[in-house]
């Protein structure tokens, strides 16, 4: 501001204008959850004071008790949050809670429109758990000022959400925030003391910081046997009303399920309690305490590149830094939790962490339980297990190419359709437990979707031989399958590349005994389609894998598939030019028509026969309008005929 001591209106940004609206007129259930809110932005305000006091204690201003009070004033109808923690500036106001709308405002409000959002307990994942006091108050009031600055530098902020602010500047006193809520009528019943208390056991038990409410104490005054009812005065006193101590220093056995369930929810915002939790104290020549979480459900950001994800870190109970990423690899990302180590430095910065040698330790060791876990799920609770892989399976993928040292244990924990249950996902355990007698390879086919790998016609043999082929169908499987080469000893084959055809000979039918084809000689069709086709294809040849289909495309094992380029060029990035083999079948009848000659505009015959291999292989046409022309010519030819 120009002139700090001229109060000055200013205009909220459009996406802040549309969450203020949509929380003054809630259509939530649960309003509960403002406090939650501004007790976490509290905490996370005590925090950052506590970690830049490490190097400076000026900055504490000779006031180390940390601590949030909440006061509720029923004549008033006012509520009162207030911390000590780190404070703000006039611009961090403004940017914070002013005119600039964050992106997870934004993305709230996209989630909203999808109807992805459904209750007011998944505003904290979205960082604009702020604006959720509007759900209970007509007016709200935050005054701060930033620790170590000069008292005449605090600042009032004001808004009744009507698309515009006030800000003014102020003296205050002390650094920290305080928020003041005028409630609404229709809240009132915020206004009772015991409503408050309910809420923080409920949500804000574990904030590792007292939260404090002042509490009315009768004192009786006045010598042995005088009435005492006269002499009684009122006075008031601060208590804390949650526990204010770190669950994870506790012994597990200790923590009941419903702590932890609690500690989840105040941790990561998520309105279902977990799937899976993990408690650890280490001691000896490395010493830590974590509490690893896997969550019921996906979070909106979880395949955001610019979103950090990690665990929470403290050292010696001191927050050092939200979501650090060197303590777990990033195809965990998913896990939430918090590591607490005595044996990190306190002025530890992202980038030490990177190189720190008690930190690659304590990630290897989290790793290493995390997969145990997970593998505990898969064995004890496989509906537990279904539920995690639906949400996160794309995700444990990303560690076949990311986690090498680690690579086998993740491999047995992929889940794939398959062509024996396309609706029931396998593991690569259990298909190897059904591999028919002389089979040694993992046959695998990628396809765009399911439907495209149900249809292919690379999987006519396999069928026929009662051969089980997994069925990828993730973007990601063309990366994994060409980091993961094989499983327990078994080396995996792709159903679309000319690897494995020698084994399949070995494979008798299923339920019959095979039978001598019989031998057509079509090397000349075979060079003949060649010469046609030209720069179109590597080559031309006769396939042993088609039963139905007159030809496939196959490509080379060298060679980069056509869902491979697909994927790449939707990224946005450049493929090599790639030109695929033309496989035919000499006892498909359209394929014998073109070796006896019966058919003309052989070159028309020689396009659509590469040309619908191609539609099936899901690949696109360099011109489909060649392709419409080409065959509606083929079909008045067959008309006239």
């Amino acid at each position: 501001m120009s002139d700090k001591n001229n109060k000055r209106t200013l205009n909220f940004k459009t996406e802040v204008s549309q969450l203020l609206n949509l929380m003054i007129h809630s259509m939530y259930s649960n309003r509960d959850v403002f406090l939650r809110e501004l007790i976490s932005n509290a905490s996370d305000a005590l925090d950052k004071v506590r970690f830049c006091a490490i190097s400076d204690e000026k900055i504490l201003e000779k006031d180390s008790d940390y601590r949030i009070i909440i006061s509720v004033d029923k004549e008033k109808k006012t509520i009162i949050v207030e911390d000590n923690g780190i404070g703000m500036n006039e611009e961090e106001v403004i940017a914070n809670i002013g005119t600039i709308a964050n992106s997870g405002t934004k993305k709230f409000l996209e989630q909203l429109d999808k109807g992805e959002v459904k209750d007011s307990n998944m505003i904290g994942q979205f960082g604009v758990g702020f604006y959720s006091c509007f759900m209970v108050a007509d007016q709200v009031s935050l005054e701060t000022r930033k620790a170590a600055e000069e008292a005449n530098s605090g600042i009032l902020w004001s808004s009744s959400g009507d698309g515009k602010f006030n800000l003014q500047a102020v003296n205050r006193a002390t650094r920290g925030t305080k928020i003041t809520l005028h409630i609404r009528e229709d809240a009132a019943e915020y206004l009772d003391d015991w409503k408050i208390k309910e809420i923080i056991g409920q949500y804000s038990e574990h904030i590792s910081f007292p939260v404090l409410m002042p509490e009315k104490i009768q004192q009786e005054e006045g010598e042995e046997g005088q009435d005492k009812k006269k002499k009684t005065e009122e006075k008031t006193e601060l208590k804390s009303v949650n526990s204010a101590e770190a669950l994870w220093l506790k012994s597990p056995r200790s923590v009941k399920n419903a702590e932890y369930e609690s500690f989840y929810k105040s941790l990561s915002y998520d309105f279902e309690p977990p799937l899976a939790w993990m408690h650890n104290r280490v001691e000896g020549t490395l010493e830590y305490s974590s509490i690893l979480f896997i969550p019921k459900k996906a979070p909106f950001d979880l395949f955001d590149r610019e979103q950090k994800h990690g665990l929470k870190l403290y050292v010696k109970r001191v927050f050092i830094m939200d979501e650090s990423e060197s303590l777990l690899p990033n195809w965990l990302r998913f896990v939430r939790g918090v590591v607490d180590c005595s044996d990190i430095p306190l002025n530890v910065s992202r980038e030490i962490l990177q190189d720190n040698k008690v930190v690659r330790k304590i990630r290897a060791a989290l790793v290493k339980r995390i997969i145990t876990k997970l593998e505990e799920l898969a064995k004890n609770k496989p509906d537990d297990f279904t539920i995690l892989w639906t949400e996160f399976g794309k995700v444990i993928k990303e560690g076949i190419i990311e986690d090498h040292e680690n690579k086998e244990k993740i491999a047995s924990l992929l889940r794939f359709a398959s062509t024996e249950n396309a609706k029931e996902e396998v593991s690569l355990s259990q298909y190897c437990e059904r591999m028919q007698e002389n089979q040694e390879s993992i046959f695998y086919l990628c396809a765009e979707n399911l439907e495209a790998a149900k249809s292919s016609p690379h999987l006519e043999l396999f069928k026929e031989k009662g051969i089980e082929v997994l069925l990828l169908t993730d973007r990601i499987d063309e990366w994994v399958s060409s980091h993961l080469t094989e499983f327990n000893g078994k080396k995996l084959c792709a159903a679309n590349r000319g690897e494995g055809q020698e084994e399949l000979g070995k494979i008798a039918s299923k339920d019959t005994t095979d039978v001598a084809e019989e031998v057509v000689d079509c090397k000349k069709l075979l060079e003949k389609l060649k010469s046609s086709l030209g720069e179109r294809v590597s080559d031309v040849r006769e396939s042993k894998r088609l039963r139905s289909s007159p030809a496939c495309v196959v490509t080379d094992d060298a060679q980069m598939t056509h869902n491979m380029q697909k994927i790449m060029q939707a990224m946005g990035q450049k493929t090599p030019e790639t030109k695929p083999i033309l496989e035919i079948n000499p006892s498909h009848q359209l394929v014998q028509q073109l070796n006896d000659g019966k058919l003309d505009n052989f070159d028309d015959w020689a396009a659509l026969l590469f040309e619908q291999a191609l539609l099936a292989e899901g690949a696109q046409l360099g011109n489909p309008g060649d392709f419409v022309t080409r065959m509606n010519r083929l079909l008045v030819s067959k008309l006239d005929s």
